[in-house]
């Protein structure tokens, strides 16, 4: 059985590599080509060198957007970590009854639609300013801010709560019996035995909640559509505006180098927190 898997085995690699080509490698290798081109469609490009990423670093709009999409990924980073943590905490404790309906009641946002999690959430938040006397969020931008943050964390949270509960539940007993014998508290436990423990998983967290954060694309969309004049507008909005949305022949090959810029630009920060994490295992 062994020797005909190894002898057979490009045909069955086959199928995948094909589906990965096809539909990654080609159309990644067409979009870097016509960043650097002039185009309404992909047949009449006409290249024009570098000039598209000038005018799409020179876009106060974009340059805007980003600082937008680092704040907003920095504060839900942050919170949806350490929440999820700590729910994934009190579910794994012993004696707590009803975990499992807890932990199914928490993931099940992560199962709707980021569409239409935006547009539930903007009637909700709408409702809310409208009766504190406060402006909409297509008229308040610090409002559109929050409830972004309010959003991703109400989807996100139980996602990551699952990983975390299947960390944690990872951990040897005699770990945490060690640590009791010794007279630990359970804050030292959680700092000394936990934490350590849990740097694979707090890798893969940080690393599914980073890029998401700079991803953010249809709950944007749906909550505000980057209003009031583009100040809640996140990097992927933002190139999609200025590929669909705004008129002339050069704006399509700006929208591309945007793409490129915002592709390189989630790589190298997710192989930076990738890197710093690993290290951080190492340590351990």
């Amino acid at each position: 059985m062994v020797k005909e898997i190894k002898r057979w085995w490009p045909l069955f690699v086959l199928p995948t590599a094909l589906s990965f080509l096809f539909g990654f490698v080609i159309p990644f290798a067409q979009g870097l080509y016509l960043s650097f081109c002039e185009f309404i469609t992909v047949g009449n490009a006409k290249f024009v060198g570098l000039r598209n990423y000038v005018d799409a670093l020179a876009d106060t709009q974009f340059t805007a957007s980003f600082f937008f999409t680092v704040a907003f990924t920095v504060v839900s980073v942050v919170l949806i970590n350490v929440i999820a943590l700590a729910i994934a905490q009190a579910l794994t404790r012993k004696g707590l009854k009803g975990t499992n309906a807890f932990r199914t009641v928490f993931f099940m946002p992560n199962l709707i639609g980021g569409i239409v999690l935006g547009y539930i959430w903007q009637i909700l938040i709408n409702c809310l300013l409208a009766n504190a006397g406060r402006q909409l969020l297509a008229l308040d931008s610090t409002a559109g801010f929050w409830g972004f943050i309010i959003l991703t964390l109400w989807q996100q949270i139980g996602y990551m709560m699952i990983i975390y509960v299947a960390g944690l539940q990872s951990i040897p007993s005699d770990y945490l019996e060690a640590a009791k014998v010794d007279g630990t508290t359970a804050w030292q436990t959680f700092w000394k035995v936990k934490i350590p423990n849990l740097m694979p998983t707090i890798t893969i967290c940080l690393f599914l909640s980073l890029t998401n954060g700079f991803k953010l694309f249809d709950q944007n969309l749906a909550l505000t559509g980057g209003e009031p004049a583009h100040s809640t507008e996140m990097l992927a909005l933002n190139i999609f505006n200025t590929f669909y949305s705004r008129s002339g022949i050069k704006w399509m090959g700006i929208g591309q180098a945007k793409a490129v810029i915002f592709c390189i630009l989630v790589v190298v920060i997710a192989l930076v927190q990738l890197r710093a994490t690993q290290s951080k295992e190492v340590e351990q």
